[in-house]
Parts: C-alpha cells; structure tokens; sequence
C-alpha cells in the first residue's frame, strides 16, 4: 500500500484510456485520438482524479455521457467507462446497431454477468459488428477515491446505501442483501485495485459484521478459483509491503452518532460544513453589492464560482486539517511574500527603461538581464501562486463569514467540552434560546450531540423545558425522536461512546496587528487551538492496529479470506501490530473523523492508514436524514 490508492486508481484509468495496454514511457509518438464515453458513474470516478488537460494528452478528444445525444464519427475508436446496467448495455448495444464509431473497447466499472455480455454479443452479431468490437473489460473501479489516503464508495444514487436505508425500521431482508452486495462489490473493486488481501475485523451484530461476512466470501471465493483469482503475483507485488497484509476495520456509523453532527475547526471539514464541497470541488456564491475588492470596488452581480481543490494544491495539501485562524493567518503570508516577488520583476522592468549611454546604466543593464530571465522564468509559477491564493483568500472568506454569523467557534468549543465531559460555562438553554447564535440546525446539532453524550438521558421535564426552548428558535424536532429510539437501543447494548477529555484552548481574540494588514477581519472570532484527542472510529482503530486489548475491541470479529476454512472467532491469529490499515464506515462517513484518523497516525513512524465510507455527508445531510428516520 506504499502507493497510495489515488495513484493505483489514476494507473487504471490511465492503461484503459490506452486500450488497456499500459502507456509507454517517453514515446514520441502522437497518441491515438479517441472518444470516452461514460455514464455518470464513470464521470464521478474520473473527475476527481483526472483533468481535462490529461484526458487530452492520453488521446481524448472528446468525452460524452452515454446517454446523451451523440452523433456518429465513424473512423474514431470509442472507449466506454460505464456500469453495467439493464439501460446501458441497451444503449451501447443501439450503438453497434447505429455503427456510431471505428471500434469498440468496452470497460465495465465492475463486473458484468454472463447474460448481459451475451445480450451485447447478440447485438454485435446483428449489426455486424463483431469484429469492431476489440475488447471487453471488467475494471472493478467501482469506487470513487478524493484523497490519497481517502475513498467513498458512490456519488450516484448514494440514498441507496445511505445510513437512513442501512437503519430503516421498516426494512426487509431482501432490500437489506441488496444494500450490503452493492457496498461488498465496491469494496471488493477497491481491494483488486489495492492489490492486497485484508485481514478484516469488524464489531458484532451491526451492519458491518453483515459487509465483513460477505466481503470473506467474495475474496475467498476468488482466490479459490485459480484460474480467474484476481490477485495474483503480478498486482500483488505491486505494494511495497507485500508480504504484509493490510487490515480492514469496518465499524458501523451507530458507534458515534455525535462525530457527524459536530461543528468542526479545521479548513476541509469547515470546507464540507458550511459551504457546497462535493468530490474535491467547492462551489461559491459570491455576493452581491461593492465589495472592496483587491482590484478596486466594483459593483457586482451573483455569480456561482467553482474550485477545485485537488492534490496539486500545496496549500490545501498543506493547510486542509489546519485549524482555521491558522489557515487565515498562511493566506495572509502567502499573498505579502507573492506581492515581494511581483514588486521585485516590476523593479527590474523600469531598470530596463534606462535611456542614455552613461556607463553605470551599461553596468546595471548587464547584471541586471541575469535577474531579468530568471524573474521571467518564474513567471508561471507566481502566476499559479496567484490563482491559488485568489482562491483561498474567496473560499477562506466564505468560511469566514459563516463562522460569524452563526458563531460556529462558540459552537465548536461547547461541543468539544459536552463531548470531554468538562464543565460548561453556560446553560444549554441559554444557548438554544440566544437569537444570535447560529441557525436553527446548529441548536439541533448541538443538543443532540448533548443527548447522544450524555450517559443519563435528561428528565422528561428538563427535555420538555429544552423541546419548547428549541421549538421556539425554530427547529424541527424530527431527528430527535429517532435518536431516543437509538439511544434506548444501543443501551441496552454498550456504554456511550466517550470522547477523550481534552478540550481547545482559547489563545485569546485574534491580535488586533493581524486585523489591521489582513484581508480576514477576525475580530472577535475566538483563537482556538485543538488538542489531539481520538475519536471512537481512531481509538477502535488504534485498539486493532497496535493489538492492544480493549473491551471495547476484544469481541471483534475476524475474518482471513486467505485460510482454507473460515472461523468464527474473535481471536486474531498474528499477534503482530501491522503497519497499515483501513477504516470502512459502513453508514456514512466525514472529513472530521478523516482529519482526526491523518493526525493520529502522523505520530506512528512507517504506518499507513486510509480511511473509507459508503457516503460522504456534513452534519445538514446528516440531519435531513435522521429527520426521515424521526419521522416515521
């Protein structure tokens, strides 16, 4: 696993671009010009990971939604990337019927059965197209990776396995199968691509334990079947470690409700709370009126604005978990040391306007050309500084001004005492019922991550009190309901899950020097500084990593796909701690926890951890879905 999953996943992509031949080094050659065509499937594992720009150098002149209105160029090879469906093999096959393109290479995102491939070799022999149709390939990239170290398993229909599906009351057994098959399938597509055979472990009688019993089956039923076995010596020397298998932990969402609905402090999950971010890409609305732009004020209209932040960013690589004020604080830095060299090549431009012949004018000239070409050689590189900052300062600015408008530091620090257990300096009520702290939604999330941490449930009359304090600020009290139910049902199963007992520091109010230079007016925004402290999804992981011994952990199950008959035990058979690992969120999953596993495993020299979820969403999808479950 010492190549991240990103890179892996890019390498597919990139040998099936190229006819599923891998791309060779340095060819000279132009590459042969073809058409992708995918569905949206296919687009949302593409976009994360490749631009336009080097779907142009692989030889992509074109790339179209399957089901669009395509025309017909009958001399261009055509590359599908799509799912294979009932709807869109009929299409693909109504291509071959209407002889769309030169040929066919056909790349199925995870595995097709048999009818359909039969369905499409029909189709190929009544349009007498068989000999166009170069190759058939089951990618298994059914998986959708954002991060090196991160990946979520789907962005199209994801309500199908969504944690309101998952823990549905009125849920049957059939609609149960269905949902784990189809996170199994992901998974199994994501272990093809890693290379690897986990060793899974996975808490009893929940959700995961059914996706860990069916992804042992798959796995060991691959590997059976010699002749087929996905994993085999030439993928499998691929990682580093291949002698040292990987561990997969799946842990159900049910373990900490409170993580999703927190209010976080760090730049990617303030990013995914407040603002529109959705595989890598923000969207902005910016605002109307005369802003005083750097540029001078001019009055502008709302426009939408969309960034992508991807890992060719070093800023966001380098600041995403920061702490926010931090994050202000390096924008602010960044954009005086780029006017430094901007105010440098300027300089050097009216030198070389020098008129007249005098000698020190010569003497300045020559030694000034040196300076001339390599300030014009850094050209490019100021100017990509320029766009990145442009874009940090406009979403950093945005965060910004959720952050006080809805007061999410004063929220954040509460949050962070209720779940350390540490006393607070103001009454829960008081900060329901303050009409200038926050929407509607952050005083739900904060008293239900109050309700979900507490290890006595409050009194029938203290919950009127706070039911009537939230109605009043607006709330809808939906979500709520369900999490009674749940929290009458996981007591009887286990302990509330606890949250460490750290709490962040206020430094104190931002300093006013900064204020006065910067572009961020932090007044009054509260300089917290976070202490490392697990989250249950960590502490499980760092429990089955490290083999320490843990109530918490003990009776997890475990699963080798590799041994000739499986076991039910939870009693592991290699007593090694191992160096990486896996964390699969079976319900849904989110930056915090991602930020939180990063820094954890920051501290373990030589370990690798990547961390996994059926759907990515922030504490308002979150809540529209407990509301649905509430409401039944």
């Amino acid at each position: 696993m010492a190549a991240g999953i990103r890179e892996k996943q890019t390498v597919a992509l990139k040998r099936m671009l190229n006819f599923n031949v891998p791309p060779v080094k340095n060819s000279t050659g132009e590459p042969v010009w073809k058409v992708l065509i995918y569905d949206r499937f296919g687009q949302d594992i593409i976009s994360p990971l490749l631009s336009v720009k080097e779907l142009r150098d692989m030889g992509i002149t074109l790339h179209l939604l399957l089901h669009s209105d395509r025309d017909a160029i009958p001399d261009v090879p055509a590359v599908y990337f799509v799912m294979p469906t009932e709807e869109n093999i009929d299409r693909m096959c109504q291509d071959l019927r209407n002889q769309l393109y030169e040929s066919y290479y056909l790349n199925f995102i995870s595995a097709i059965s048999r009818s359909k491939l039969e369905d499409i070799a029909n189709a190929a022999i009544g349009a007498n197209a068989v000999t166009q149709v170069a190759k058939v390939f089951d990618q298994y990239l059914n998986f959708i990776t954002l991060e090196d170290d991160m990946f979520v398993l789907c962005n199209q229909n994801k309500e199908l396995v969504s944690y309101r599906a998952i823990n549905r009351p009125d849920i049957t057994d059939t609609e149960m199968e269905t949902i784990m098959d189809t996170i199994v399938d992901s998974l199994f597509c994501f272990f093809v691509t890693l290379g690897a055979i986990p060793i899974i472990r996975c808490s009893r009688g929940t959700a995961a334990e059914m996706v860990a019993v069916k992804l042992d089956k798959k796995l060991r039923e691959n590997l059976r079947d010699a002749r087929n076995s996905l994993f085999t010596g030439d993928t499998l020397g691929a990682g580093q470690f291949s002698f040292q298998r990987p561990l997969l932990v799946l842990v159900d969402r049910n373990i900490d409700l409170a993580t999703p609905l927190h209010h976080t402090w760090t730049y990617q999950a303030l990013v995914h709370d407040v603002l529109d971010f959705h595989l890598n890409r923000v969207n902005l609305e910016e605002s109307a009126g005369t802003e005083s732009t750097p540029a001078g004020a001019r009055p502008k209209k709302k426009n939408k604005k969309s960034y992508d932040l991807t890992t060719s960013d070093k800023f966001w690589q380098k600041h995403k978990g920061s702490p926010f004020p931090e994050v202000a604080e390096s924008v602010q830095q960044e954009l005086e040391s780029y006017r430094a060299q901007e105010d440098e090549v300027k300089r050097l431009k009216s030198i070389m306007g020098i008129e007249g012949e005098d000698e020190g004018a010569i003497s300045m000239l020559s030694d000034n050309t040196a300076k001339l070409t390599s300030a014009v050689s850094s050209l490019p590189e100021l100017l990509e500084k320029k766009r990145l900052i442009d874009l940090h300062t406009n979403v950093a600015t945005a965060v910004l001004e959720h952050i006080k408008s809805r007061k999410l530091d004063v929220y954040f620090e509460y949050e962070e005492k209720i779940m350390s257990k540490s006393t607070l300096d103001k009454s829960l009520l008081d900060m329901i019922s303050d009409p200038d702290a926050g929407t509607p939604e952050d005083k739900m999330r904060l008293f239900l991550i109050y309700y979900i941490s507490s290890a006595q449930a409050p009194s029938e009359i203290d919950l009127e009190q706070y039911k009537k304090a939230l109605m009043d600020a607006g709330c809808n009290l939906a979500p709520l309901s369900y999490i009674k139910q749940w929290k009458a049902f996981t007591k009887m199963a286990s302990a509330p899950a606890s949250y460490g007992n750290a709490t962040p520091k206020p430094l104190g109010l931002f300093s006013r020097v900064m204020n006065t230079g910067s572009q961020f007016v932090m007044e009054g925004v509260k300089n917290l500084v976070l202490k490392q402290q697990n989250l249950p999804v960590t502490r499980i992981l760092d429990n089955l990593m490290e083999m320490k011994s843990n109530p918490e952990t003990d009776d997890y199950r475990y699963f080798d796909p590799k041994m000739l008959r499986g076991s039910d035990s939870s009693v592991p058979r290699n007593k090694n701690p191992f160096q990486e690992a896996i964390v699969f969120v079976v319900g849904g999953g989110n930056y915090i926890e991602y930020q939180n596993l990063i820094d954890y495993i920051k501290g373990k020299q030589g370990k690798h951890v990547l961390y996994g979820c059926s759907e990515l969403f922030n504490a308002t999808q979150f809540i529209k879905q407990l509301s649905q479950l509430g409401q039944k």
